[in-house]
């Protein structure tokens, strides 16, 4: 596992972005901070700075902080390869990990408390990706990513149900 991670706020994640570094060095973690402070900034610039750093592979997690971390995940999304997901408890964190591997939390500093935001970061660092059923999905993803990166639309004729496994008593 790489133990570099990138992580970014805006000011309205300032406060929790310097709790979550303090936790991640503890934990053995390398962090590379890219901003911001506590004066009045734009979640894009920061989200853009950690996004990139996954989508080009200097890192393969990254962790962005903003108010509700609804903006940043909505602006982490639009660099391929990212699979950025806001997150407000640890069972999510745990399924977005498993199932769509995702590779960049956000998180809301003015929605959760420190310790709520560290179980969350914990759980998701520490959760693996299931692989198996849910690889279509992600390949399905790449394809969308492949596609409308290049300025065109994707949107299949058909769904392939038919194609679609699906077991009743597969457990989340």
């Amino acid at each position: 596992m790489n133990n570099e991670i990138y992580i970014g706020c805006d000011d309205s994640g300032y406060e929790m972005k310097l709790e979550v570094i303090e936790h991640l060095k503890n934990e053995g973690f390398t962090v590379v901070d890219c901003g911001s402070d506590d004066r009045p900034s734009r979640y894009p610039y920061f989200a853009a700075k950690v996004a990139s750093a996954v989508s080009t592979g200097k890192t393969n997690k990254g962790i962005i902080i903003c108010g509700s971390g609804i903006g940043v995940s909505i602006a982490a999304n639009k660099f391929k390869g990212v699979r950025a997901a806001a997150i407000c408890d640890s069972y999510s964190a745990k399924l977005t990990r498993r199932h769509n591997d995702s590779n960049v939390l956000c998180l809301g500093g003015r929605m959760l408390g420190k310790w709520a935001v560290l179980e969350i970061v914990d759980v998701w660092l520490a959760t693996e990706y299931d692989g198996g059923h849910h690889d279509g999905s992600l390949n399905l993803l790449n394809e969308i990513e492949n596609v409308t990166m290049t300025g065109k639309i994707w949107c299949p004729d058909q769904i392939p149900y038919d194609q679609f496994e699906w077991n009743s008593e597969q457990k989340i």
